[in-house]
């Protein structure tokens, strides 16, 4: 599902209009984004957590060459799947 289908399909479920239903999914995204910039973290029960894991810098190799680099320290967004979400998938 691409974000065209999932306005879409938004829109069909919660009864809006297309432009509404992207509105609220870039004003969803946009908060999620800005709090994990914060450092935060958005936990929705029975969904799943958003939040930011921090990578340390590590030696790696060039896969081509074979030499050692530095790999710089960064962060990542991740996602944790709540457990009632992975109970529904498992059923």
């Amino acid at each position: 599902m691409n974000k065209t289908e999932l306005v879409a399909a938004i829109a069909d479920q919660a009864g809006l209009s297309k432009k509404d239903a992207e509105k609220a999914l870039k004003a969803f995204t946009d908060v999620v984004e800005a709090e994990l910039k914060k450092g935060g973290k958005v936990q929705l029960v029975g969904f799943g957590t958003f939040e930011v894991s921090e990578r340390s810098a590590r030696e790696g190799r060039n896969p081509q060459s074979g030499e050692p680099m530095k790999i710089a320290a960064s962060k990542a967004p991740k996602f944790k799947a709540g457990k009632a979400l992975k109970d529904s998938l498992n059923k």
